[in-house]
Formats: structure tokens, C-alpha cells, sequence
């Protein structure tokens, strides 16, 4: 299991999203905690920025251990990588912003993946998608066949493996998980989420995180 958590926090004001408390608990003890009931997750790599120490995340649970981040979330992704000490057959990724991932679907993920498929949470687009060029409009794909990404995302660990030394050695550095997965020809599926699985990236999205709260769609049940 990896989780990415090392970015500044620009668009937060350089507050370091990871670690914002939210409902008593910090963003990311929200987003790691439905993975650590799993008895099927054996080791969690959290990827930290620079200046951050991960010293009571590894006192909570043994199975949590740091890994140094990168200047992207690839470098992060792939860091965290290299240091996973088991044989686990299937590498699960959760952005350490999204507190509220929900248990039905990281299953599901989980199940795709040990099936040999790469699995990607995520929800069918609502709005209009627009391609531009600068601001000028050259496109309109069709709503129907567009999903917003979210994690977790999960897959066999080879190809992911294979993947990750494909963009180091092409220099490429994917937002996405799966977009580099694609690369490989990986078989990957959608996976049905939900908008309560939002990330963390500007005041307002900590607005809208407690209002989940508020009105129960969220509890600290884990």
C-alpha cells in the first residue's frame, strides 16, 4: 500500500493538506485508517515531504512505515515504492488528501486487482467537458464515456512495477496512476465511488468535507 502525502499544500496557502484536522483527527489519519482494519493490507508506505517526520503514524500500527517524497506525485508514488519490503502481489495507491475513501469500494479495488486487473475508483462525469487550446474551445467529448479519477487505484504488482521503470527511464511524470498503467496495456476498470470521496485541495473542499460530517455521511467508525 502506498500513500502519497508529500506535496506543499500550494493551493491550501503552503498549509500541508495531509495534515489538516479535520472532525479531531488529521486529514490523513482519516484517509489511512480504512486501510488499516484490512488484514490483507501488510505494510503502508507514506511518502512525507521534507521537514515532516512520520514518527507517531510508524507508533500507531507497525505496519506503517516513511518513505522520503519527491517533487512530484510520481517521484512520491515511485519512492514509496522502492521502499515496500514485502511480497505483496497487488499495490494499492491512496492520495493521502482524500480522507473519506470508502470501505465497498476499496474492496472492490482490492478484489479487481488480485484478479489481475488494475482497478480505478472513481465517479461518471456531471458536467460538460470542454478541450481547449489556451482559452480557446476545440472540443466537446462525449459526457457518457467520461469519469473524474479518484484513488484508491490497485493493481498487480508486476505490471505496476514495470509501469513505474517505464516513466523513469522515458522521463515521464503521470498525475495519475493508471495513466502510466495504461501504458503497459494493462487491463484496468472503472470502479463506482462516490463525491464524498473528495480530495482535500482548497479551503472550500474542507467546507464541503465537514459538511459531510455534519450531516453523517461520514463517521469515524474506523
Amino acid at each position: 500500500m502506498i500513500v502519497p502525502a508529500a506535496g506543499t499544500g500550494a493551493r491550501m496557502g503552503g498549509v500541508r493538506k495531509p495534515f489538516i484536522e479535520l472532525g479531531g483527527r488529521t486529514v490523513l489519519d482519516w484517509a489511512l485508517a480504512p486501510f488499516l482494519v484490512r488484514d490483507d493490507v501488510v505494510e503502508l508506505v507514506v511518502a512525507l515531504g521534507g521537514g515532516v517526520t512520520g514518527e507517531r503514524l510508524v507508533r500507531a500500527d507497525p505496519r506503517v512505515r516513511v518513505a522520503r517524497g519527491g517533487a512530484s506525485r510520481f517521484e512520491s508514488v515511485a519512492s514509496a515504492l522502492d521502499h515496500l519490503e514485502s511480497e505483496a502481489g497487488v499495490v494499492a495507491v491512496h492520495d493521502g488528501a482524500r480522507p473519506f475513501p470508502l470501505p465497498v469500494v476499496i474492496d472492490a479495488c482490492i478484489r479487481l486487482a488480485v484478479d489481475g486487473w488494475g482497478a480505478v475508483a472513481g465517479v461518471p462525469a456531471v458536467d460538460t467537458i470542454k478541450e481547449t487550446d489556451g482559452d480557446r474551445i476545440i472540443g466537446t467529448p462525449r459526457r457518457d464515456a467520461l469519469w473524474y479519477a479518484q484513488t484508491p487505484q490497485a493493481f498487480p504488482r508486476r505490471v505496476f512495477e514495470q509501469a513505474v521503470a517505464h516513466c523513469r527511464g522515458s522521463g515521464l511524470s503521470p498525475t495519475d496512476d493508471a495513466a502510466m498503467v495504461e501504458e503497459m496495456g494493462a487491463r484496468i476498470r472503472m470502479v463506482p465511488s462516490s463525491a464524498i470521496n473528495l480530495k482535500i485541495t482548497t479551503p472550500e473542499d474542507l467546507v464541503v468535507a465537514e459538511a459531510y460530517m455534519k450531516k453523517g455521511f461520514v463517521t469515524s467508525r474506523v
